[in-house]
């Protein structure tokens, strides 16, 4: 992961904690039953989760209780717009950048002396079967603030409400509670602490409870796609639901996801994208085994691609190249079928997004994609950074580097 965090790429958007920051964190994972870290000093991101202390509990997801109940932690003003790198749902970061928008003068406010944590209530106590998914429906985020301060400042209040009362001015004992008060959390009028629930509509998301399932919902039928084996046999007992059930690796999947206008066969499209030319070098970098020149230098270069790309068994070299020889032959004979001369995983990766799909929903096919056919570095760096993370280990340092370059490249053409 050196060079990755060497690019920023890994690690990158974070929030460093040390001191009197570090011992409020571990005050609201005691909140969350949750022990405290001996850390002295870690990072954290736009939802308070830190890579440090994931490694030292050996639990990516250490802020949450159970599948269906996620937490967060605003510890500075600073993790605004930051990433959240560990995400439960695809719009757990929608979710923080809505709750900044909100009260991003009162987290401002409150953190200078305080934190809070956040429960991405979902009404729902526990999943008990994939089917609950389809009860997701609204989001409420609700608001606790370390030490109850809050509460504190009610009883602050309540204090001063007394003081005025008839000749309470002159009272020694009411003098000293709000004295103490004052002492203890400082002056605490006119301090906006109270947070109302922000309720947030859920519409399509992916979500890692059940082993990770994508349920779309606002498409022609609702459709569930399983990432789990397991987990999908379990489901498709159930009757009960009139509902679409898939594995991600199903040859039907791809034809319901047309028919149900989440993706779009625009082949020859496809085939012309910097997308198509990525998955092309990232498999025929699974075939090869050794070569004279750099593979950086192969991917960058057309003619050594090529020398390289012939030098492959020629089932091999039709498995890479046979999209662009079956439209060459389609030329003369038209009535030649693309399974014929095109890999079944290359015919699923030809698929894209259907045009019509609302931002959030277009991220989500493109996550759905990567899962199915995790062949393109880019998206899967983009849209599924955990099998990113978990892939890249087992590249050679060749390939880490071109990938990296790669990236870095299409961040900048993307403005991110």
């Amino acid at each position: 992961m050196k060079k990755l965090r060497e690019a920023g790429l890994f690690g990158g958007g974070m929030v460093t904690l040390s001191g009197s920051l570090a011992k409020r964190y571990n005050e609201c994972l005691a909140m969350l039953g949750v022990k405290p870290t001996k850390l002295k000093t870690f990072s954290i991101d736009g939802m308070g989760w830190s890579p440090e202390l994931a490694v030292e509990k050996k639990d990516n997801y250490y802020l949450n209780t159970g599948e269906a109940n996620v937490n967060a932690i605003i510890i500075s003003p600073q993790q605004e717009g930051e990433a959240v790198h560990m995400p439960s749902h695809s719009f757990d970061r929608d979710v923080m950048e809505a709750v900044f928008a909100a009260y991003g003068r009162e987290i401002r406010d409150i953190t200078k002396d305080s934190a809070l944590v956040l429960n991405l209530d979902q009404k729902i106590d526990a999943f008990f079967e994939p089917f609950d998914l389809l009860r997701y429906d609204k989001i409420e985020v609700t608001f606790s603030l370390l030490n109850d301060l809050d509460k504190k400042q009610m009883e602050q209040q309540a204090f001063i409400n007394l003081f005025k009362r008839k000749n309470n001015f002159i009272d020694r004992d009411v003098h000293s509670q709000l004295l103490k008060s004052a002492k203890e959390n400082g002056d605490l009028r006119g301090r906006k602490l109270q947070l109302d629930p922000i309720q947030l509509k859920v519409s399509s998301f992916h979500t890692r409870a059940f082993g990770g399932v994508f349920v779309l919902k606002n498409f022609v039928k609702k459709i569930l796609v399983f990432e789990d084996e397991k987990m999908f046999q379990r489901a498709i007992n159930d009757t009960a639901h009139d509902i679409l059930l898939f594995h991600k690796d199903h040859d039907e999947l791809m034809d319901a996801l047309v028919a149900n206008m989440v993706l779009r066969k625009d082949f020859k499209g496809a085939m012309r994208t910097p997308r198509y030319d990525r998955i092309k070098k990232h498999v025929f970098v699974e075939e090869m085994n050794k070569t004279d020149h750099p593979l950086s230098e192969i991917l960058d270069s057309h003619f050594l691609f090529k020398k390289y790309l012939n030098k492959l068994p020629i089932e091999v070299q039709k498995r890479i190249s046979g999209v662009e020889l079956y439209y060459q032959r389609l030329i003369v004979d038209k009535n030649l079928k693309l399974q014929e001369y095109v890999d079944e995983h290359f015919v699923k990766i030809l698929h894209d997004p259907h045009p019509s799909l609302k931002e959030e929903e277009e991220e989500l096919a493109w996550k759905l994609l990567s899962k199915i056919v995790p062949k393109d570095p880019v998206h899967m760096y983009w849209y599924d950074k955990e099998q990113f993370y978990t892939l890249y280990g087992d590249w050679s340092a060749d390939y880490q580097e071109w990938v990296i370059k790669e990236i870095l490249a299409n961040n900048k053409k993307q403005g991110l």
